[in-house]
């Protein structure tokens, strides 16, 4: 981060009386983990701080103090819409986009007049703001807001324990437990300062990880014995889940967090799509081993994006169709894989 952007947003604070802080839609760990991080951090300074969820996040992070008062714009609109535009500061967090806070906040964001603070770690960003701390090599934003609190705004400060615990889940999730996105010294640095800081690594993996409902148990083995499909001659395979299926399992906001990565468990897949259907569009979510790039393969096909290994869309239109059109883009993207020939006796 340049020396000439901290100072930016310091001398910002001076003038600075009411602070928001928004994510994308459909919030997981990272996101909601580096928003309630910043909520503590200028809430001790005595700032006013909202956090502003565009939709409802999953139970299993309920647990996080301050969630409680996150602003659910899906609830209430008015009242959050009202937040971001009363602020003076706007923190954009764990997104690179307006739009990625669904429709009902991305004009909010895009017209928002006061300084903008955007801490993400997703490539090409398209937000326009007076400080962008934007690095696509790093775990999750909640490293980055680590490394915007303690490294640069305030490097002698101690955690509190709360704002500890917001990060360690940040990095936690967006990492698979430390298994992907993480070959980075700085990461496990980052990790070692937060538990040294006193909070319980093991305690917050349980409340994370051993803390899903029935539901979400029920779903993941219908996906697994009936909507996995192998795509062998391209290393790929896909699971779906249909409104129906959702309905007939009680399905809870956070239940198929994390289904896309058991694709990737596969030893002849390296690439692997999970999509779940919704009231009006499908959602798909990418994962992918070594060089597939799927945030290059979402931005082509299926007008999304994310990271190199990991990225997202959304598709309007049927099931059948959104498995037609990723089979046929896997075909014209993939080259399949050689078939070696039975020697001759």
């Amino acid at each position: 981060m340049k020396k000439q952007d901290i100072q930016k947003v310091k001398d910002a604070l001076q003038h600075t009386k009411r602070i928001a802080v928004v994510f994308h839609f459909n919030p997981d760990g990272d996101a909601v983990g580096s928003a309630l991080a910043l909520y503590h951090y200028f809430k001790d300074d005595g700032y006013e701080v909202s956090v502003v969820s565009p939709n409802l996040f999953p139970s299993f992070l309920h647990w996080m103090k301050g969630s409680d008062q996150v602003i659910i714009a899906q609830e209430n609109l008015t009242r959050a819409r009202k937040a971001i535009k009363e602020a003076d500061m706007l923190f954009v967090v764990d997104m690179n986009a307006p739009h990625r806070a669904g429709q009902d906040l991305q004009n909010t964001i895009s017209k928002f007049k006061g300084f903008r603070v955007l801490i993400d770690h997703h490539v090409q960003p398209e937000l326009d703001c007076d400080v962008m701390y934007s690095t696509p090599q790093t775990s999750s934003a909640s490293e980055l807001v680590y490394h915007f609190l303690y490294r640069y705004l305030t490097p002698k400060r101690k955690f509190t324990r709360p704002i500890a615990e917001a990060l360690y889940v940040g990095i936690i999730t967006d990492t698979g437990s430390v298994t992907y996105a993480c070959d980075h010294p700085s990461t496990y640095d980052v990790l070692r300062k937060l538990i040294a800081s006193g909070i319980n690594g093991e305690a917050i993996h349980r409340k994370v990880y051993d803390n899903y409902t029935e539901s979400r148990m029920k779903l993941l083995g219908l996906a697994l014995s009936q909507r996995l499909t192998v795509m062998a001659d391209y290393g790929a395979s896909y699971m779906y889940l249909t409104k129906q299926d959702l309905k007939d399992n009680n399905f809870q906001i956070g239940d198929t967090e994390g289904f896309v990565n058991y694709g990737l468990s596969l030893n002849t897949v390296h690439f692997t799509a999970f999509f779940l259907e919704r009231e009006n569009r499908i959602r798909f979510s990418f994962r992918s081993k070594g060089e597939v790039d799927v945030n290059l393969f979402a931005r082509k096909y299926f007008n999304g994006g994310g990271h190199h290994n990991a990225a997202g869309a959304f598709f309007d239109g049927t099931v059948e169709e959104a498995i037609q059109h990723f089979v046929n883009s896997v075909k014209a993207e993939m080259k399949p894989a050689r078939k070696t020939r039975n020697n001759r006796k």
